[in-house]
């Protein structure tokens, strides 16, 4: 049994070449996918545009573009950080950096009132002081007085400082106050601990303290303590005819290379709770 030959219009005839837009596979389910035609990229940016959701069109400009030349004009004056202690002689700030990612020991050579202004001004900082003294009675309405109610600035006997637990985010300062001859501190500096030695002038001890420092801070002192001062730190000799002669809140700061005198002016607050700078007590 045949069966007929279908008819077909001319137009109708299938090419041969074409292949067809779908073909079926073992899992087709039957639905015919929907062939678009690619947008022109007109019709893109229109429909990027004004489609709903998509929001208002911002603001077009420029990109802020500099060159490799320009790159040097574009900066920020940044002095060092740390405790002001006052101003030097081209009334500039004299900063000193207390809180250091290293071991940092200070010797002052001076009186209680500039080793106050040091405790007060490190705690402004956010730097934990601990003050190891021999005489509790005149640190104790500082320690009251300090940091607003929180407890920032803490006495301690001589020889009974605990381990204070230096970090990056809690720096600590230690203020020894012990006299002309200190003993040897439990608590030594370390990486964010600084320790400050005050001596309240230039005795047979001294040399080893103010070798041994970073950093020497001295007040006023006799023309005979300036020649262990110049033996020990090395100190040219026309500083040294100035420091007998220094008001009460000027103070030479130097290390092997470098000296810069400077003056330390209280503030209304450190005036009502220390009194008028002086070098003896």
């Amino acid at each position: 049994m045949s069966y007929p030959t279908p008819t077909m219009n001319q137009g109708q005839r299938q090419n041969p070449e074409r292949r067809p837009a779908h073909v079926a596979s073992p899992t087709d389910t039957g639905m015919i996918p929907l062939l678009q035609q690619p947008e022109a990229p007109q019709q893109q940016e229109q429909r990027r545009i004004f489609s709903p959701g998509f929001g208002l069109r911002g603001p077009r400009r420029n990109r802020h573009v500099v060159t490799s030349d320009e790159i040097a004009a574009i900066s920020m004056p940044i002095g060092d950080d740390g405790v002001i202690i006052g101003t030097d002689t081209e009334n500039q700030p004299a900063v000193l950096g207390l809180a250091r990612p290293t071991p940092f020991d200070v010797c002052v050579v001076g009186g209680l009132w500039l080793a106050q202004v040091l405790a007060l001004r490190s705690a402004a900082t956010g730097a934990r002081v601990a003050v190891e003294t021999g005489r509790p009675q005149v640190w104790a309405q500082l320690a009251q007085a300090a940091g607003g109610g929180q407890q920032c600035v803490t006495v301690y006997p001589v020889g009974r400082v605990p381990a204070q637990g230096p970090s990056v985010s809690s720096p600590v300062v230690l203020i020894r106050d012990c006299g002309v001859r200190p003993p040897r501190g439990r608590v030594t500096s370390l990486p964010w601990q600084a320790v400050v030695t005050v001596l309240p002038y230039v005795g047979e001890h001294a040399p080893r303290w103010l070798s041994q420092a970073q950093l020497v801070g001295i007040q006023r002192i006799s023309p005979q303590e300036t020649e262990v001062v110049r033996e020990t730190l090395g100190v040219p000799a026309d500083h040294l005819q100035l420091l007998p002669t220094l008001s009460d809140n000027v103070a030479l700061w130097c290390t092997r290379k470098h000296r810069k005198y400077v003056m330390t002016e209280p503030t209304d607050a450190e005036n009502g709770l220390l009194g008028a700078a002086r070098r003896m007590d």
